[in-house]
């Protein structure tokens, strides 16, 4: 249902639980995309600020990564975004699927102004921190007009934004349900469309998708070069960040093996999780049906040690009075409203 608008789930402890699957043995550094499931910027990380902590971990153990977000309110943890610009790789990029008020009121209610989106894409560029923007999702008669899809390709380049996708809508389980409810009360008009579109899957026809997703590169064209990646405005010196490759060295391998027993003496892993481990090379699991790889048991153990610290986790309502919904995101008809 629409509970996903009414509860979110904040686990607490994701900080340290980050902290230390990086610092496993068996992650071998590879880049971690933020946000491609759920917005770690809804409005209740305005109160909580774990992403602090979450980027704090990726510059202290030279991670690569990226952040997708709706919200401008990212911009608070720029001095930490530029930190790690020193150390590793980092990108970010802002959703924003269109610049029309009426058609963004009546899809992604209580979300972050787009227009206020595209100024935190310039401000990120300005200070050096590679952002683009994604068009999405892009839904049939809905945000797809050539004219929608130009005018925030303008504004995007104004932006300084270093590139831009485009993704077709796609309805997953229950959001589907969800939106044809939504099509029923306000655009009733498209119901038949969007029935034939989606009523076999969860995602358009080919010919549709491509349709899509040739607006964007049809308007891309006409636009001329896109403004370049701006990474190297981050980069300097040996392996081409300020401090050095982001290899660990002596120290930062000394660092990391502290932060791994700090992690552990917080969180109750290492005995329970070794066990897991070794049962899951040993014996695997229903779903793979053969013996787990090292990296495939130490994922499922840990998996289910996050899961066994549910206690920690923090249900909650939105609160009243309600929050200035200016700078910060919460739940909408697309978007399930619960952190990580």
């Amino acid at each position: 249902g629409r509970d996903f608008e009414k509860e979110i789930v904040v686990k607490v402890n994701v900080p340290e639980v980050l902290r230390v699957e990086l610092a496993k043995p068996s992650w071998k550094g590879e880049h971690v995309a933020m946000g491609t499931n759920t917005d770690p910027y809804q409005w209740v990380e305005g109160r909580y600020k774990l992403m602090r902590g979450i980027w704090e971990a990726m510059r202290d153990f030279r991670n690569p990564c990226s952040i997708l977000t709706k919200s401008p309110l990212l911009l608070r943890d720029l001095d930490l975004m530029k930190e790690i610009a020193e150390v590793a790789p980092i990108s970010a990029n802002l959703s924003i699927p269109t610049i029309d008020e009426k058609s963004w009121r009546a899809t992604e209610p209580h979300t972050p102004n787009p227009r206020a989106r595209m100024e935190a894409v310039a401000e990120l560029n300005r200070q050096g921190i590679p952002c683009g923007i994604l068009v999405a999702p892009l839904m049939p008669g809905i945000n797809d007009s050539p004219e929608q899809v130009e005018e925030i390709l303008t504004l995007a380049a104004d932006a300084g934004a270093t590139g831009i996708g485009g993704i077709a809508l796609h309805l997953r389980g229950d959001v589907k349900k969800i939106f044809f409810d939504w099509l029923e009360s306000y655009r009733p008009d498209l119901l038949p469309r969007y029935r034939e579109l989606y009523g076999r899957g969860a995602y358009a026809p080919k010919a549709e998708r491509e349709r899509l997703m040739n607006l964007v590169a049809e308007n891309k064209r006409r636009a001329g070069t896109w403004p370049q990646d701006l990474r190297g405005v981050a980069k300097a010196g040996k392996g081409g960040y300020a401090n050095g490759p982001s290899k660990p060295t002596h120290t930062k391998a000394r660092e990391i093996a502290e932060a791994r027993a700090a992690a552990r003496a917080t969180l109750p892993l290492a005995d329970a999780t070794e066990r897991d481990v070794d049962r899951g090379v040993r014996k695997g699991n229903g779903r793979h049906g053969r013996p787990l790889t090292l990296a495939e048991a130490e994922r499922h153990a840990y998996d289910r040690v996050i899961e066994d610290a549910a206690p920690r986790a923090v249900r909650l309502s939105p609160p009243a009075p309600a929050p200035d919904l200016s700078h910060t995101t919460e739940g909408s008809t697309l978007d399930q409203a619960s952190l990580f």
